[in-house]
């Protein structure tokens, strides 16, 4: 079984339940996913769906109240509580503030993509040029971009890698000028000599695919002191399209995010530094990514900020039979909306200007139903 879409259903919770960590993944299996909620939570969800895993790893859920989720917490002991009530928490924005609320208050942040590469999957090419690179970035900012996030390295499935002088030589001249412009810059990379460089020209922000597992990378970001996004990626870009598995994605890559926020932790990352992104088409078929979309709510329970990254997409593509990556702005929208209803906070968006209008219409909408 690979999809929690065909986990086992229960019309009750569990009873005698063991808060113990899993034999499979190592974390306390028992999972909550508010259904309603506006992103940064805000209020309170009165409808919960809770997941639990068995000693196998396999997966049950069902939609209770709020107030039997808590009762059964109650009767379940003191970690049981404990645990139920953060994760609620965490996931109606209660838990600790993150940097997003200083840095850029206000609702969900558009973050636009510059890709300086000449191969990544949709637009490589288009911004080698530094002079071009910067103008999109402008662009960008004038459109309603939050954040740009900055790569010098594709990482579309079976990529080349790149060594880190070349990476660093095409990405620090782009965040200088756009740093300089006032920006709040993201750098896209995998690689600590690239972060150490990224930071000194002017970026605000981490942004890597392998969660900061790579030689010396957790250790960097920690010396940084800078906030990091930790993507989910099973595998490596080379071969992480080669038939990927997973018990349960959902719950699977809930669980790599959170034992890697807690390795940041060990290393000196401050939680409100951190940002989680469960890695949509990163070693995951398309059943793993509708899993996986499904549910982002439960992403919200880490107790960090979630990004997503959906913008043209192939998942998209083969959902919609779009093979030119071009032309999935609509399905990219439908999903961009999709992770905002789920309390998502950061979208990642090669289409600024039309992302940032989807958005704020939504937002306008939302408030207006409240």
């Amino acid at each position: 079984m690979d999809s929690l879409l065909l986990a086992d259903k229960s019309p009750a919770l569990p009873r005698a339940f063991c808060l113990a960590p899993s034999a499979v993944s190592g974390s306390f299996p028992l999972y909550v996913i508010p259904l309603g909620m506006t992103p940064g939570g805000a209020h309170d969800s009165p409808t919960w769906m809770v997941i639990w895993r068995d000693e196998t790893g396999i997966a049950s859920r069902t939609v209770v109240s709020r107030e039997a989720l808590v009762q059964w917490a109650c009767q379940g002991g003191d970690e049981i509580l404990a645990h139920t009530t953060r994760r609620m928490r965490f996931c109606e924005g209660k838990g600790p503030s993150s940097f997003l609320e200083t840095m850029l208050p206000g609702g969900p942040v558009v973050m636009g993509i510059i890709n300086v590469t000449p191969d990544s999957f949709s637009d490589g090419g288009n911004c080698l040029d530094v002079d071009t690179a910067v103008a999109r970035g402008i662009a960008m900012l004038e459109a309603g971009a939050g954040i740009l996030d900055v790569g010098g390295e594709s990482t579309r499935p079976g990529a080349t890698p790149v060594c880190h002088d070349e990476e660093i030589r095409r990405v620090v001249p782009v965040i200088r000028a756009l740093a300089n412009a006032g920006a709040v810059i993201s750098v896209d990379t995998r690689h600590a000599p690239v972060m150490e460089a990224a930071v000194a020209a002017g970026a605000s922000i981490i942004n890597d695919v392998s969660a900061l597992s790579g030689p010396c990378s957790l250790d960097m970001a920690a010396r940084l002191g800078k906030p990091v996004i930790l993507m989910h990626m099973q595998g490596e870009p080379g071969t992480m399209q080669q038939a990927p598995s997973y018990m349960c994605s959902a719950l699977d890559v809930f669980d790599a995010l959170e034992e890697r926020i807690q390795a940041c932790r060990r290393a000196g990352i401050d939680q409100r530094n951190i940002c989680v992104d469960p890695g949509i088409g990163f070693g995951k078929l398309a059943s793993h990514n509708a899993d996986i979309l499904g549910h982002l709510g439960l992403y919200c329970g880490l107790g960090c900020p979630v990004a997503l990254g959906v913008s043209r997409k192939s998942f998209i593509g083969q959902v919609a039979g779009v093979a030119d990556p071009l032309q999935r702005l609509p399905g990219s929208l439908a999903l961009a909306t999709l992770g905002w209803e789920q309390g998502i906070n950061i979208v990642r968006a090669h289409d600024v200007a039309a992302t940032v209008q989807a958005r704020n219409v939504w937002q306008a909408v939302r408030s207006a139903a409240q």
